[in-house]
């Protein structure tokens, strides 16, 4: 009886080792790829609810639906006019961004973990970047942000599995002083409002910066940060119209830049003052009426009305109008650019083998590659060569006839706006900006 107990707890042992074995095998990063080579699964991150859900999060979500769709029915202009990815359809797993940072990281273990994803894109918030990145170093699964844009992802860290292929806050805050200047050659005051963490943080300090290098005798009479999501800025908004600046720069993002234009534009905040905007394309349709005239709009890059004109460009802006009756704004580019990026990374490391390439081999395909978007070419060239780099682009709001547009359009050179590889945004703005001159 009691070898019979004996061999019996053996036998049950062994059971239970080996399950978890089989479990142990089967979580990993790669497993889908030993579970179906015919498909090749994308985590998408978005948020489809909160105040940066509208002017953010659905248009990524909505782009994504439409590439992944096209894609799979091989119907893209060229270069991405083949099926898929690599001939593996397509699929997403859709997660709602809103809720933070550590409820991010939950989201993120479960895409890897239980819904065994091949990669993931995603992520609006630079907190929420900044929390997932060395989690995706931590489960070697290959990520790409799309969207967020603080540059201390790789200024500050060195990582594998990380991509951005959206562009960083610096060329926002380079570009919109050197723009600012070149309309306001006199320019003698300014303000900042911009939310209490990284982003905004990030943004303005580049921003004050860059304008102290071109011109030092600017003065900054205040500058202003809210909590993210506030919603109500009566009091900031009193305390900017105090000082009067004549430049009101703000890196305001979904519900809380289209509250400022709406609180402010109410109390008369840009009448005789200039917002500039790092963000404000994505409100050029939705807030058109209320939208001051000759507000400064950035579009993160060469995205939304300031892409180049392509074969690409015309097809997103074509197909995007006729299925969600709105014109793409910059979020519908970026969240197309990083899939592009991704078909593009894993066609190169398929070609000339049979099966679904390793996360791996996509890694070393990824790093310094070039590849086109409706934005025009991306690099790859910063941050190890997981960091993508364009031209930046500004111009001001105007809304003649009823239709709403952009005047004064001024493009500028991705070297004159991106520090080079090795060197902090910080390190090369107090050096002087020196690099290629501006043309």
């Amino acid at each position: 009886m009691v070898k019979s107990n004996s061999f019996g707890r053996r036998v049950q042992f062994l059971a239970i080792f080996f399950s978890f074995v089989f479990l142990a095998v089967g979580s990993g990063p790669n497993s889908a790829q030993a579970a179906d080579d015919s498909k090749f699964t994308v985590g998408v991150v978005t948020f489809l609810s909160g105040g940066a859900a509208g002017p953010f999060g659905v248009p990524s979500k909505n782009a994504a639906d439409l590439v992944i769709e096209t894609l799979n029915e091989g119907k893209m202009p060229a270069p991405y006019d083949s099926k898929g990815i690599a001939g593996m359809t397509i699929e997403a797993e859709v997660v709602d961004e809103a809720g933070g940072g550590t409820k991010q990281v939950g989201e993120y273990r479960n895409l890897v973990q239980r819904k065994n994803v091949d990669a993931v894109i995603g992520y609006i918030s630079s907190g929420d970047c900044l929390a997932i990145a060395p989690v995706a170093e931590e489960m070697q699964a290959l990520t790409i942000f799309f969207d967020c844009g603080t540059p201390r992802i790789f200024e500050e860290n060195s990582y594998k599995y990380v991509f951005r292929t959206g562009l960083t806050a610096t060329i926002d805050s380079v570009a919109a002083a050197r723009y600012i200047l070149d309309q306001k050659p006199d320019l003698k005051t300014v303000a900042g409002i911009n939310q209490n963490y990284a982003w905004g943080h990030d943004s303005w300090n580049d921003f004050e910066a860059s304008i102290k290098v071109l011109k030092p005798d600017v003065e900054v009479v205040t500058e202003q940060f809210p909590k993210i999501y506030a919603g109500q800025y009566g009091a900031e908004i009193s305390a900017l119209m105090l000082k009067d600046p004549e430049v009101i720069h703000s890196s305001f993002w979904g519900g809380d830049m289209e509250g400022l234009v709406l609180q402010g534009s109410a109390r008369g905040l840009f009448e005789g003052r200039t917002g500039i905007l790092t963000t404000g394309e994505t409100a050029m349709f939705r807030l058109a009426s209320e939208m001051p005239e000759g507000t400064v709009l950035g579009a993160r890059g060469p995205f939304g009305v300031y892409a180049p004109s392509n074969d690409l460009n015309d097809w997103l802006r074509t197909e995007y109008t006729k299925r969600y009756d709105t014109p793409p704004t910059y979020p519908a580019y970026k969240m197309t650019q990083a899939i592009l990026g991704l078909k593009s990374a894993v066609e190169k490391a398929a070609k000339g083998k049979e099966g679904k390439p390793s996360t791996e081999e996509i890694i070393a395909a990824f790093e310094n590659l070039e590849f086109e978007a409706p934005s025009g070419t991306v690099r790859m060239s910063l941050g190890k060569g997981h960091q993508a780099i364009q031209e930046m682009v500004y111009g001001q709001f105007t809304n003649e006839g009823g239709k709403p547009g952009v005047k004064n359009v001024k493009r500028y050179p991705a070297e004159c706006v991106n520090p080079p590889d090795g060197i902090t945004s910080v390190e090369w703005i107090q050096k002087g900006l020196k690099q290629t001159e501006c043309k």
